[in-house]
């Protein structure tokens, strides 16, 4: 290599320096690691070896250390005085002495090994950098083109890195072409799995909050929370927002003067259609409100150990709670974390008819205890034998027609009739003990 050629070759690497950032020390030291390589396949792996390009002269220079002794056991990294003195006539026993390496022969093979150590190089420090650049910007919206589709991924041009955006994550309704702009949220940059990967996403409810935030002032400025998000990306989305501020409508400040910021979001999202679900710790009013846009006329726990709700409507307002396949109370469901039932005011009073016909049926069953006086019971909340037979003699005196002598005697048969229960579960628990040990011993 010429003196010309190391001049050009060190312009090359200020270049590359300015341009792509890369360190020209580092790729020097990469160039030196790839000629000491390729002497060490001819001097062995033990070798101490110091070489590199000097980039004065622009020639490849190496030397091999070695430590002066008076009987050589390894060759690799011993040399005996007799020899030393040849390259050093200072040379002393225990002391090292450096002999150069020809390595005219090597330069061919240092060059081909440092284009591709340097590449390689290359791209590991412009992965880095934009890994750097971008994985702190996770959960931001990012615009950019879209460069090339494949498998129905979308490639899409950055800029300074290319990103992902998956089937997966893309709105379904949406179709994009090349050169097409994208809006979406830099959902996860990952560079274990398959090299580094910018992973974009349209779909999930992380993009939408992002929308809101970058529209609704107020959501900057912390006085507004938005403490959920679900979607079913395209068709409908219910966020949960909160005022931190007895000022500052939540969903006014959301929607905007005339529809402006929601109209906004709401075409950045092909017409999704979004409902804001003003946020109360009350759990019953926020699933009625969660249901929205469906007006609500009730909402009953069924069973509150596994959050399950049954809620009333109006007959006309039952295909909108329960929305398109499922879908509004399915996000209501999501939104709340409770278990949605929905029912109609003429399915709620067909249930109720059945349920009162059913406790009468059950409570007649004692003697001493009338059409009458059921209706009466179930009006005070009593609907079951059980329930009849934990009362005290006061309660059932209580009903006009129903003396103490009466009421001793409906709860002495309520309390058998309990009893009587009992013992005939007790029994069919044994009985079927028993078998199933019969049929065990078979």
């Amino acid at each position: 290599m010429s003196q010309k050629d190391s001049i050009n070759l060190m312009q090359a690497l200020d270049q590359l320096e300015r341009e792509k950032g890369i360190s020209k020390d580092e790729i020097l030291e990469t160039i030196n690691q790839a000629l000491i390589s390729a002497l060490r396949k001819n001097y062995g792996k033990t070798a101490q070896i110091m070489a590199g390009l000097n980039t004065e002269t622009g020639e490849l220079e190496g030397y091999l250390q070695k430590k002066v002794v008076e009987e050589v056991i390894t060759p690799e990294l011993e040399v005996t005085l007799e020899e030393a003195v040849k390259y050093n006539p200072e040379a002393k026993i225990g002391e090292d002495v450096f002999i150069a390496i020809d390595t005219r022969d090597y330069h061919r093979i240092a060059a081909q090994a440092a284009k591709q150590n340097i590449n390689n190089k290359v791209r590991d420090i412009e992965k880095q950098k934009i890994y750097d650049e971008y994985k702190p910007r996770e959960g931001e919206i990012i615009n950019g083109t879209v460069h090339h589709i494949a498998a129905r991924d979308i490639f899409v041009d950055l800029g300074k890195a290319e990103a992902v955006l998956p089937f997966s994550e893309q709105i379904r309704r949406e179709h994009y072409s090349v050169n097409q702009r994208v809006r979406a949220i830099i959902q996860r940059v990952d560079k274990e799995n398959r090299g580094l990967q910018i992973l974009l996403s349209r779909r999930s409810p992380e993009f939408l909050k992002a929308l809101f935030e970058a529209e609704v002032p107020e959501i900057a400025e912390k006085l507004i929370e938005i403490k959920s998000v679900v979607r079913d990306a395209g068709f409908r989305a219910k966020v949960l927002v909160r005022s931190n501020s007895v000022k500052v409508d939540p969903v006014g400040a959301c929607v905007g003067v005339r529809g402006s910021r929601i109209r906004v979001i709401m075409n950045e999202l092909s017409g999704e259609k979004i409902d804001l679900i003003p946020y109360i710790d009350d759990e019953l009013t926020l699933i009625a409100r969660a249901l929205s846009p469906a007006t609500v006329n009730s909402v009953r726990v069924l069973n509150k150990e596994h959050k399950t709700a049954m809620v009333t409507v109006p007959d006309e307002q039952l295909a909108m709670a329960i929305g398109r396949e499922g879908q509004n109370i399915r996000l209501a469901t999501a939104l709340t974390g409770w278990e949605i039932k929905v029912e109609s005011e003429t399915q709620r009073a067909e249930a109720g008819r059945k349920e009162k016909e059913a406790a009468i049926q059950e409570l007649i069953k004692i003697d001493g205890l009338g059409l009458k006086y059921a209706e009466m019971l179930i009006t005070m909340g009593i609907t079951t034998v059980e329930q009849l037979a934990a009362q005290d003699e006061s309660v059932l005196q209580s009903l006009e027609g129903i003396g103490e002598k009466t009421a001793q005697k409906i709860l002495a048969g309520a309390k058998q009739y309990v009893e009587a229960a009992k013992e005939e579960s007790v029994k069919t628990e044994t009985e079927a003990e028993v078998e199933n040990n019969a049929e065990e011993g078979k």
